[in-house]
């Protein structure tokens, strides 16, 4: 399945290939778990980002980037809303951590939280 999603402000938008039912990370790193980060991993080809209706006019251009620790996970957010749409995780480097929060409504038929 093809989702669509963005953060607030409509800067950055994306679509994600993954399936209809999702399996979603609750993680518990200090940055994730202050902003109640509910995410699924997908492989980098499987995200790209997109101009639609909703935005997305700055695509990957309005993302800043924050890290911190070992500095290997790559938490993007917009610069205009600030919002965190995606970001590299330090567990896998090679693929995008989508925020679930961040998708649009009607493409997801169940989540499985873990």
């Amino acid at each position: 399945v093809t989702h669509r999603g963005g953060c607030h402000c409509g800067a950055v938008r994306f679509e994600v290939v993954a399936p209809a039912t999702l399996v979603c990370y609750d993680c518990n790193c200090s940055d994730c778990r202050m902003r109640r980060n509910l995410h699924f991993v997908v492989r980098k080809p499987d995200l790209r980002f997109v101009q639609d209706t909703a935005g997305g006019a700055a695509g990957a251009a309005a993302l800043s980037e924050y890290r911190w620790g070992t500095g290997a996970a790559r938490h993007l957010f917009c610069s205009r809303c600030g919002v965190t749409p995606l970001y590299v995780p330090r567990s896998n480097p090679n693929g995008w951590a989508v925020t679930f929060q961040c998708l649009d409504p009607g493409t997801c038929s169940a989540v499985e939280v873990r």
